[in-house]
């Protein structure tokens, strides 16, 4: 079955770990999926235990790709590789995506918004191809290919990414409104009356100074009473109003046209034609990048 290289660029070794876990638990095997690091990729010029699998990966991406991976890895970035199934690799690359896979485009842009000059060594990168001059690796001389030239083969790649947009506000105000209410009671009043009634009744005659003696000095009090309303207020919750977020995913897709360029070869020469032991034009693989390149 055919299979895809898929990439993704981290900022944490947390986080790239976890990735790699998600895709592990996706079936694939310990040796299928590596992380990239600043001491993995700089011991492959030591005889490290992950010579040759940086190399390997580069080789899928053209020059300017590769800077950008490399540029990555000088910053501290980690970068998840995983050799996936053709069926495999779209859930592969979503489940990186919701892992927090950088989005390398964006990177780039802000890399060059602080000086960084990415542009110019793919120019130069692409230059060499042209004139079939490449760099020695640790030196600075050049080895000149005479009479070759080269074709590009290029091809476009499909990179989807995602960003947060505002899609409304809801607000929640309270204020204080007043309205008038009536309310009955029921009030008691006491009332004193004074009432003066004309007698003739003799007196019996007693001692003076006795209590039954009616000349003597005397005072009755009366005191009249009234209710009247006493008015208090009490605060009562009749309801509450809560306001929260909640989040769902979708799955959404995003159909595109991508194009590439082919190769046709024409050879209309006579006599032996050097060739590979199958008799075939030597090719190379081609790999996609996690971002659905």
């Amino acid at each position: 079955m055919e299979s895809r290289r898929v990439i993704a660029v981290f900022d944490s070794a947390a986080a790239a770990q976890h990735a790699r876990d998600s895709l592990l638990n996706l079936g694939l095997g310990q040796e299928q999926v590596h992380i990239i690091d600043q001491s993995s990729a700089q011991s492959e010029g030591d005889g490290g235990t992950h010579r040759g699998i940086w190399a390997q990966i580069k080789e899928f991406f053209v020059p300017g790709d590769r800077e950008a991976l490399d540029e990555s890895i000088r910053r501290g970035g980690y970068i998840v590789s995983a050799a996936v199934a053709d069926d495999q690799a779209d859930q592969a690359i979503q489940m990186l995506e919701r892992e927090g896979a950088v989005d390398l485009d964006q990177r780039q842009a802000e890399w060059r918004t602080a000086g960084w000059r990415g542009s110019a060594s793919e120019e130069q990168a692409a230059a060499a191809s042209v004139t079939g001059q490449t760099q020695s690796e640790g030196s600075g001389s050049m080895a000149q290919t005479e009479d070759s030239e080269s074709i590009p083969v290029v091809e476009e790649r499909l990179r989807v990414g995602k960003r947060e947009v505002n899609r409304g506000t809801v607000r929640v105000h309270s204020h204080v409104v007043e309205e008038p209410v009536q309310e009955n009671v029921h009030l008691r009043q006491e009332r004193v009356e004074v009432e003066r009634e004309r007698v003739e009744e003799p007196t019996r005659p007693v001692a003076a100074g006795s209590p039954g003696d009616l000349l003597r000095e005397k005072t009755v009090e009366v005191t009249e009473t009234a209710e009247e309303p006493v008015v208090s207020k009490e605060a009562v919750v009749k309801e509450t109003v809560r306001v929260r977020k909640t989040a769902d995913e979708r799955l959404e897709q995003v159909d595109d046209t991508v194009r590439h360029t082919e190769v046709e070869i024409d050879d209309d020469r006579t006599g032996n034609i050097p060739s590979d032991e199958t008799g075939n034009i030597p090719s190379k693989d081609k790999g996609r990048t996690p971002r659905q390149r």
